[in-house]
């Protein structure tokens, strides 16, 4: 315990999303502020997943999502039998990828997140070669078990950041901001305060 919050020490491994395969191990130190949160996250991991085999999964989501003809429009991922069209795994790809930004900045020592469903998904065709959603996401909080909603902006494509902006329907505040800093599948999220939507 320190004058400024807990602190806790964590070593544990990852698994990858999709195919449930051992993706490396990681050494965490977490600082609970007294004040409001995010915590203070200090990571280092050890991938056993091949950086270039990242690459080309990332790449292969990017190119599914980047050369729609149509822009994608959906709901209820997965539906109320908890299943996912396949076409639509990597718009539940991304939703994931953004919503742990969400999850993880709204999160304290007493109150955790997992994402329930994507209530709705929207792509808008750019003319750069990024791609953006807009989602709204339904999270479980842990322990009250209430369902919170929230809106959230996604941009992204492979080298650069993810960036998600969001609001969830439970705050009062104004619009959050944030950005990823490791380039590609947006495994390591970080926030970085900026412009609304």
């Amino acid at each position: 315990i320190l004058d400024s919050g807990r602190k806790y020490y964590l070593q544990f491994t990852t698994i990858d999303y999709k195919s449930g395969e051992n993706a490396g191990s990681c050494l965490a130190t977490v600082l609970y502020q007294k004040k409001k949160p995010p915590p203070v996250v200090n990571i280092k991991c050890t991938e056993t997943k091949d950086q270039k085999k990242i690459e080309e999964e990332d790449n292969r989501l990017y190119q599914k999502l980047r050369h729609q003809t149509k822009p994608i429009i959906a709901s209820n991922i997965p539906d109320i039998y908890g299943n996912i069209e396949p076409a639509l795994e990597p718009v539940w790809a991304l939703a994931v990828a953004g919503s742990s930004y969400i999850m993880w900045e709204k999160s304290t020592e007493n109150l955790g997140y997992s994402m329930a469903q994507v209530k709705s998904a929207r792509q808008w065709i750019r003319k750069d070669d990024f791609i953006e959603f807009d989602f709204t996401v339904l999270l479980h909080e842990i322990p009250t078990q209430e369902i919170i909603s929230c809106h959230m902006r996604l941009t992204w494509r492979p080298g650069h950041p993810l960036k998600v902006k969001y609001f969830c329907a439970s705050e009062n505040q104004g619009l959050e901001d944030g950005s990823g800093v490791e380039s590609g599948s947006a495994t390591g999220i970080l926030p970085e305060k900026g412009a609304k939507f």
